[in-house]
Formats: structure tokens, sequence, C-alpha cells
């Protein structure tokens, strides 16, 4: 038995068809192919395919016979890359954590100011929650990370990079979305969604805003991700306060609007162990103003709403 044997049977399986796997995957004669897989079953003693004119099934014996095929084809294709990987130098890494969606403004400029160094290094990107980042940065898991100030941490040392005001998050078609501004009050008595837990800072943010504000609004849901936010805010037509980077994720049928009066802000820092001693990781806080720089000119100002509207309809 051949890798070719266990190649030929495993395209000829997922296409159900030996012509079609002969044509698609594996550009060889029909005949040849068919050839191929009786010598397969004479040297597995079992009838591994059922053929008739609608095509071909797998019979019991070729279904096991499948499971371990594709485990041997993996297991060869995995030792191949162990090889390859061995043959090379060793790369140093250098990790990178992000609280989920501020990699999309944050990690193309990271990388840049690694420019240099990105032959003879390799850049990981981590994408995780504020205090999973910041357990992974007490942990040597990750080498620097884009979070929320966690509080209580002090093996990590925290720069502030940007503070971003927050926004109303609501359906395009709310009966607030007409609204240039929106106060505290108009949220009264709306299906309110807040995070969970899993954003500790945030939450905290949320609720001393509405407190201070003297408004009574019960949290309807919670959600545990920035991507469950905007799905319980589309399903049940609710409204939220988030971070202005959520704007980079707002499907066509929700708007943001800013909040009337001076917005709650959340500070973005930059955190890392002050025990690391990687001479990448110094490097790049030796350039992080420039990082802040790059950012916020491209942004137009970190910290200003850039409100999306509703699509106009003609």
């Amino acid at each position: 038995m051949e890798l070719r044997h266990l190649r030929y049977f495993v395209a000829v399986a997922e296409e159900g068809s030996v012509t079609l796997a002969a044509e698609r995957r594996l550009h060889t004669a029909q005949p040849s192919l068919s050839r191929q897989l009786r010598d397969l079953e004479r040297e597995v003693g079992a009838q591994l395919l059922d053929r008739s004119v609608h095509g071909i099934e797998l019979t019991a014996a070729g279904r096991a016979f499948l499971d371990h095929a594709r485990l041997a084809l993996a297991q060869v294709e995995a030792a191949g890359d162990a090889a390859r990987r061995a043959s090379r130098p060793a790369k140093a890494t250098f990790v990178m954590g992000f609280l989920t969606g501020t990699e999309m403004d944050w990690f193309p400029e990271a990388v840049r100011l690694l420019h240099d160094e990105l032959p003879s290094i390799e850049v990981i990107l981590v994408s995780q929650t504020s205090p999973e980042l910041a357990s992974a940065l007490l942990r040597s898991k990750v080498d620097v990370a884009f979070l929320r100030p966690e509080p209580e941490m002090p093996d990590l040392v925290f720069k502030r990079l940007t503070s971003e005001p927050l926004f109303v998050i609501l359906p395009s078609d709310h009966r607030l979305a007409v609204l240039e501004a929106i106060s505290p009050r108009d949220i009264e008595g709306e299906t309110f969604v807040n995070v969970s837990d899993t954003a500790p800072t945030l939450r905290v943010v949320i609720d001393d805003y509405l407190r201070k504000s003297g408004v009574s609004i019960a949290t309807a849901h919670e959600a545990a991700s920035l991507s469950m936010a905007v799905s319980l805010i589309a399903s049940t037509g609710g409204v939220a306060l988030l971070p202005r980077y959520a704007q980079n994720f707002l499907p066509r049928s929700l708007v943001s609007r800013p909040l009337q009066g001076p917005p709650p802000t959340i500070d973005l820092v930059l955190g890392y162990h002050n025990g690391n001693r990687s001479p990448l990781l110094k490097l790049f806080l030796s350039r992080v103003d420039d990082l802040i720089a790059h950012v916020s000119q491209r942004s137009g100002g970190l910290g200003g709403f850039q409100t999306r509207r509703a699509p106009q309809t003609a």
C-alpha cells in the first residue's frame, strides 16, 4: 500500500465519483484511477466502494477505512511540516495580544514598528478579552497586549494609548435613530444590552455613567463579546453603550449616535510584564509614541466620534 492509494481513495470518497475525482482533484485518467482503487481493495482485503451507474458509495469497510486514511495523510503532512521547521533556524517570537476588535486599528501599525526585524522574527497575534490578556501577560504567554487597565495587577505596567468615548448603538429603524445625539433619559424603557463580566472595566464605566445620570435603566441582556452585543442589538431591537472601535463591526442594520453632553470614556492601554527582558519588547516600547501618532493620524483623532448613519433610500 502506498500513500498515493490513500490519496486516491480519499479523493473518490469525498467527490462521490471516480470521474470527478480524476478530473477535479487528481488530474489523472479514470481507467488508471479505477485500477489503483482495485489494487487498494486487494491490499486491504475488503471491498471499500460500491460502484453503480449512480456513482460511488462507501461500504461499511470503506467508511471505517476513510477515517484512518485521512489520519494517515494528515500525519504525513504534519511530519513534513515538522521536518521543514527543523531544517530552518529558529526565529525569535513576539506575541502581541489584542482586546478582540482593537486589532483592526492597532495591529497593522504595531507590525510596522518592527518592520526591519520582521525577516528574522515571528510575530504572533492573539485576540482575547481584557482579563484573559492580563492573565496571559502574567504567565508570560504574551509579550505585549492592547487591553483595558486591569486593577490589582502590580506586576503589569500599563501605558495609556487612547481614551475612547462611548456612544449609543441601535437599529437603524429605531425611534431614537432620528436624533443627532441621545441622552440617557431617552434610553429609559428601552431594551438595554449591557456587557457581561468578561469586560469588567467597561461594565464599571457604563454602570457608573448611568447611575450618575440619575436614570433607571435595567439590563435586559448581557453580552460576553462584541459580536454577541451586535447580534443582541439587531435581534432584540435594543440599544447599547459601546466604545468607538465597535463602529468597525456594525452591519448596515445598526447605527451609532453620540451621547448628549460629555460622554463617558474608557482607556485602551498597552500592557506588559515588568519582568519581561525581551529585546524585542524593549525595542517595541521605545517606539510606542510613534505608534500612537500614526494610529491617531489615520483615525482622524482617536478620541473623536465617527457617527454611523442609516443608509439613505431613494
